[in-house]
């Protein structure tokens, strides 16, 4: 099962906000990934022609989300990219506590007459950023600024 996600209404004014949800942290960041990327474009009209693989680590589980996301962000505006998918494993060193993640974005350069663009998603922001978890589920409050 896939991570999910839900776009927040009068969270944040001129912003966009979505509330994330996964039964592991995998499927929250995958789910976060897709909320960003939907906001971007419409992902139907993206082809996978190009795999980005990424690697972060960081002490704070919520942290970890912020950079996944705004490394998404990052593509888009140095590579000029837009992405058709994405997929995360997110696992924990019993040794040093630091979470990791290894993730992939599928996507291609962006193509005007092709794409579906829709919001220019300019940064992942801390305002109301929360990652939780709730009854063995994983939920996360993201607003980023367009």
């Amino acid at each position: 099962m896939a991570g999910s996600f839900r776009y927040l209404e009068d969270i944040a004014f001129a912003d966009a906000a979505f509330e994330a949800w996964g039964e592991s942290l995998s499927e929250l960041f995958e789910g976060s990934a897709r909320a960003v990327i939907e906001l971007m474009v419409n992902p139907l009209t993206v082809a996978p022609t190009r795999t980005y693989v990424v690697e972060l680590t960081h002490a704070e589980v919520g942290e970890l989300l912020f950079d996944w996301l705004s490394y998404i962000v990052m593509l888009k505006d140095t590579d000029a990219c837009v992405f058709h998918t994405a997929s995360a494993e997110v696992s924990r060193s019993h040794a040093t506590s630091q979470w990791s993640l290894r993730g992939t974005l599928d996507g291609e350069p962006i193509d005007h007459t092709r794409h579906e663009l829709r919001s220019d998603v300019k940064a992942v922001t801390k305002h109301c950023f929360e990652v939780k978890q709730v009854s063995g589920r994983w939920i996360a409050k993201v607003v980023v600024d367009i």
